[in-house]
């Protein structure tokens, strides 16, 4: 290997170790925490696992130290979609979005569970709110999130549920198809 290299190879070593431990150090002894930041951390990795009720509780905990911490009350609402608790899902993003009117990931969070509940006109409502803030959101999970979900195959995104919506709820009643239960079951909440 040329000198030059080995060198090269070796400060950089030497710099990202000390990186490493001086970031140590500042969060240990100098960061503080948002009251709240650790009970959300552990609600996220239970919600991660999919031990959602453990999230639910460390949300929830999260919360009494925090009332108004965003990050634990968009998880709390995530968590109660995943356990089929859509309506008490829709309270917390009417607060979040009351809270932060320009995140289009509570809309289109708000659209899912409406949506789950058979709400098609609100869940096309808030889809299609969602994308004029953030056309991205509309695209659906990238290969990142589906290669950390163990989802091999891209799913669709709330605009392809807005344009299905939209071409199902202008035919008459009767000729309409608003559920398809092997595509329904893809569906999971927005998350950053």
């Amino acid at each position: 290997m040329d000198d030059r290299v080995y060198r090269f190879l070796k400060y950089t070593a030497v710099v990202m170790a000390l990186s490493w431990i001086g970031w140590t150090i500042y969060d240990t002894f100098f960061a503080s925490a948002e009251p709240g930041e650790y009970a959300y951390h552990a609600a996220s990795n239970y919600f991660a696992d999919g031990h959602y009720d453990q999230a639910l509780v460390e949300y929830a905990k999260a919360l009494r130290e925090n009332p108004d911490y965003t990050p634990a009350m968009r998880g709390q609402a995530e968590t109660l979609i995943m356990l089929g608790r859509e309506p008490e899902a829709i309270m917390v993003y009417d607060q979040l979005i009351a809270l932060q009117p320009d995140n289009a990931g509570h809309y289109a969070n708000r659209g899912i569970a409406h949506d789950r509940l058979d709400q098609f006109e609100q869940a096309l409502a808030d889809y299609v709110t969602a994308i004029a803030l953030e056309p991205k959101v509309g695209e659906g999970p990238g290969w990142w999130t589906r290669f950390r979900r163990n989802q091999p195959d891209k799913v669709p995104g709330i605009a392809d549920r807005a344009r299905y919506l939209q071409e199902q709820l202008a035919l008459p009643p009767a000729e309409r198809v608003l559920r398809v239960p092997e595509l329904d079951a893809t569906a999971r909440p927005f998350r950053r």
